[in-house]
């Protein structure tokens, strides 16, 4: 099996944990928790921030005591857009199952003068991105033009059955503004119907890193260099939560020169 791929570890509670020191990279970590109603998960930031993100399910959640209430409203991450709470470095956190919950904790370092907020659906319009079978569904929850984070960026992507996604090949991997940013990357993937999978490579121009993995409901995959394209199956949508961090809060990526005629070929 692929080094980048991370299969879930149980069935319920901590269910993925991936940190930047079993990734092998200095940014990004990320993890889910499964719970059942009335179960809490809690946690404090650190030297980090946090996106929490309900992908699917409801909770109360509070940070440093001030409690924002339910919040949720999708019951699968194919259902709308979702609630998110960005949880700043230095705080303490907290989340109460209201519901069966699937819990995202992304982590990036933080930095000082942010605040705790809830990211409600609606606050960045879900976008339409691509054409014909490379159509998807965009929706930021914390963009680069937010000013509410030290380093996260943090996006999620449905790609119906059949289309690609990350398509044309793009990749962030060298510290190189205005052209190019560097930004690890992992992918946390959801099938409908869940008993299906889809295709991700990720591959560098000298293919000196060159990974095709079949990926699976609950699958996360890493990207620590190169391209990275998403191949949804006929039957099946896919759904996948995206965690960006590097040096700068900036997306700056630089498309494969021999598929960029696909921009505007087709």
């Amino acid at each position: 099996m692929s080094k980048l791929l991370v299969k879930p570890k149980a069935r319920s509670g901590l269910v993925q944990d991936i940190t930047p020191e079993s990734a092998g990279w200095t940014y990004v970590g990320f993890a889910l928790n499964r719970l059942k109603p009335r179960e809490t998960t809690s946690g404090e930031a650190g030297d980090k921030e946090l996106c929490l993100v309900l992908v699917s399910g409801k909770a109360r959640v509070s940070v440093d005591g001030e409690d924002f209430g339910e919040l949720g409203e999708r019951m699968t991450p194919f259902e709308g857009q979702p609630y998110a709470v960005y949880v700043p470095k230095g705080s303490t956190w907290r989340a109460e199952a209201t519901t069966d919950l699937d819990l995202a904790i992304c982590s990036a370092p933080g930095g000082d003068g942010f605040r705790a907020k809830v990211i409600r659906p609606g606050t960045h319009p879900q976008m339409i991105r691509g054409k014909g079978t490379n159509t998807r569904y965009v929706t930021n929850i914390m963009p680069e033009n937010d000013g509410s984070a030290q380093s996260l960026l943090v996006v999620e992507v449905i790609t119906p059955g059949g289309h690609t996604s990350s398509y044309p090949p793009h990749k962030h991997d060298q510290d190189d503004l205005p052209v190019e940013s560097y930004l690890e990357e992992t992918y946390y993937h959801r099938l409908n119907p869940p008993q299906g999978f889809a295709m991700q490579r990720v591959y560098t121009d000298d293919r000196s890193l060159d990974e095709t993995m079949a990926v699976e409901d609950g699958d996360v995959t890493l990207v620590p260099k190169g391209y990275h394209p998403v191949a949804a199956i006929h039957g099946y949508d896919s759904y996948y939560l995206n965690v960006m961090a590097g040096p700068r809060r900036i997306w700056k990526f630089h498309n494969a020169k021999e598929h960029e005629w696909l921009f505007t070929g087709i």
